[in-house]
């Protein structure tokens, strides 16, 4: 039996008041059920004992039975088993060390969001129609779902704007892997240009952010201007903030699509670099131009679309000196301040910075994917501080 991939395809939709009112008390109910079932875990664990998923839904169980939290019952149980779930799965992985520990659902900060599994709705004919509802939603198909598609699970959700999407979790025939090809590209991430590649081409950073600064500034000051207390007018205000957030952040993804699509689609192998952006935002001067040039979320894009169209991504080792590494005759340059955007090794080649770093990545990439062995700097120690590295040198940029 064939395996097709699953995919995520998001839409938006308009409730109507009643279906609104609903959505909008369970998201309330999951936040509470979250909340109580990580208080009890934590209690628990004070007392050097575990809860898991079943015990938890156990007690979910009881929790609708009193007076107090009666009101549980009046929302699906699915979304709230479900949350149940996403908390087993917050610490199977804190006990795995591959996260922090879980934290408490904050109602002014937290995403609203409900996961519905099949038998909590109904798709049929290209209507969706989810539990307590008497009316399907109107949903706006910006794009069809595969043919025949069944979704095996719809989520909910409201951003911080307003609008509301539903995503539908189906099978896609469609993604197959792609004719394989001989070609293979080296990737440099940057800020004065977003990608350079190591065939010379170079992709501007559209600073997305900085096209709406003086407006979201202006909003911000105004939502700053407004009391604690009052009611409409600041919600108002917060939601013009969140409607340019939310602008800003689909023009990004929007960009982030297309061009990680066109790599994936042009080139077999492509090689990037392992760079720490979490720690690298911690730089003041620098945290909202590389936020905004979304390293993480390119390379996350990259990896994920190259796993489904059979493509291979490579990360070289973040201390790999590449922009000072001489591509032509593998000479390692002294000192390189960030201001020198070219240089001529001691063989009397002149490089792009930028290019050149590409050209490494790939070069080191393509000599993991055939030793199988991790790429290492050449420098003294990363402790010295005297290696000029990509990482030291983008905490460095102005």
């Amino acid at each position: 039996m064939t395996t097709h991939v699953k995919r995520a395809f998001k839409y938006r939709f308009y409730p109507t008041d009643a279906q609104a009112a609903e959505l909008s008390r369970t998201f309330g109910c999951v936040r509470k059920v979250y909340n109580l079932a990580l208080a009890a875990r934590t209690e628990a664990w004070t007392r050097q004992e575990r809860l898991n998923y079943n015990q938890t839904s156990a007690m979910l169980t009881a929790w609708k039975k009193t007076e107090e939290l009666a009101y549980l019952n009046e929302v699906s149980s699915v979304p709230l088993q479900q949350a149940l779930r996403h908390l087993q799965v917050g610490f199977t992985n804190f006990f795995g060390k591959r996260a922090m520990y879980p934290r408490f659902k904050s109602r002014k900060k937290s995403r609203k969001s409900a996961e519905y599994t099949a038998s909590a709705f109904r798709f049929r004919d290209g209507q969706l129609k989810l539990a307590k509802m008497s009316e399907p939603l109107d949903i706006v198909w910006s794009r069809p779902l595969p043919g025949d598609a069944q979704p095996s699970m719809v989520t909910v959700s409201q951003d911080a704007a307003g609008r509301w999407f539903v995503s539908l979790l189906v099978e896609d025939p469609t993604v197959q892997p792609l004719p394989a090809t001989d070609t293979v590209v080296g990737i440099d991430v940057g800020l004065s240009h977003l990608l350079t590649l190591s065939s010379g081409e170079k992709i501007a950073n559209p600073r997305h952010e900085r096209r709406d600064r003086a407006r979201l500034a202006l909003a911000q000051r105004r939502l700053g201007k407004k009391a604690e207390g009052d009611g409409a007018n600041r919600a108002k205000a917060r939601r013009k903030v969140a409607r340019l957030h939310a602008r800003i952040t689909d023009r990004r993804r929007d960009h982030l699509h297309k061009l990680t699509t066109r790599l994936v689609r042009e080139n077999q192998t492509l090689v990037i670099e392992d760079l720490t952006v979490r720690n690298m935002v911690r730089n003041r001067r620098l945290a909202r131009a590389i936020s905004d040039a979304a390293w993480s979320e390119f390379r996350s894009m990259l990896e994920y679309k190259a796993a489904w169209y059979g493509r291979e991504v490579i990360a070289v080792d973040r201390w790999f000196p590449s922009s000072k590494l001489c591509s032509h005759c593998g000479i390692l340059a002294g000192k390189m301040p960030l201001n020198v955007r070219t240089w001529t090794c001691d063989c009397g080649t002149v490089h792009d910075r930028d290019v050149n770093a590409a050209k490494n990545l790939l070069a080191a990439g393509l000599a993991v994917s055939v030793c199988g062995a991790g790429v290492r700097p050449q420098r003294e120690s990363s402790r010295t501080g005297q290696s000029a590295t990509k990482q030291k040198s983008l905490q460095r940029e102005p």
